[in-house]
């Protein structure tokens, strides 16, 4: 399999995952509000630290993506 083969099944595969984590976050948004309108933190707060974990996680695969894409350039 050919590097440039290897990086567009990587790029599919953590775009997938990213699109999956975003989902996670719209979901955890409409949760958390929810939670805030019933006045509720003990459910808000718990998914606000989940979505930024899964922030974190986004940014980290996208980071990946970047230096794989450089380190073909070399």
């Amino acid at each position: 399999m050919s590097v440039q083969r290897q990086g567009t099944v990587l790029f599919t595969a953590i775009l997938v995952l990213v699109a999956t984590g975003v989902v996670v976050q719209l979901w955890l948004l409409t949760v958390s509000m929810e939670a805030v309108f019933r006045h509720d933190a003990h459910t808000a707060i718990p998914a606000a630290t989940c979505s930024t974990v899964l922030f974190a996680i986004n940014a980290g695969l996208l980071r990946y993506v970047f230096r794989f894409d450089r380190s073909l350039q070399r």
